[in-house]
């Protein structure tokens, strides 16, 4: 993750912001840490929700969503990967866009690195460089 966190600081960088899940299932451990995420978005990010049940999208098509957005003047895009027990309705309620990196189950450590490098392969698409091929 280090590694292509560095990789993109050329294309506007990357943050990490991280939540702790709750320690325990009462039925309500979702529900809590949505209202923790959702209460950290700034109202006016683009959030993009990574849900199991997203849009699947090529690399190509990732690209030319970034190059949109950036086009419609968005400055903070915020990427939301979930916990093991997904994300809560008022998260995904909140995002403008849900993206499923794959149809697999992945941890959520894997996902955050798939998203990381799927970030990156898109920016030197849309700059032309030779690492997507």
């Amino acid at each position: 993750m280090a590694e292509y966190a560095k990789r993109l600081r050329p294309f506007g960088g990357v943050e990490f912001v991280f939540t702790r899940e709750s320690g325990f299932d009462d039925g309500r451990a979702v529900e809590r840490e949505g209202e923790d995420i959702v209460r950290r978005l700034d109202r006016r990010a683009l959030v993009v929700a990574l849900d199991e049940r997203g849009a699947d999208c090529t690399s190509e098509e990732l690209a030319d969503r970034l190059r949109a957005w950036e086009e419609e003047g968005r400055r903070e895009i915020v990427f939301v990967v979930g916990g093991h027990r997904g994300l809560s309705p008022a998260v995904l309620a909140r995002a403008d866009w849900r993206l499923a990196l794959s149809r697999f189950t992945f941890t959520h450590e894997m996902a955050r690195l798939l998203l990381l490098e799927q970030l990156y392969r898109a920016w030197t698409i849309r700059r032309g460089t030779g690492y997507h091929k």
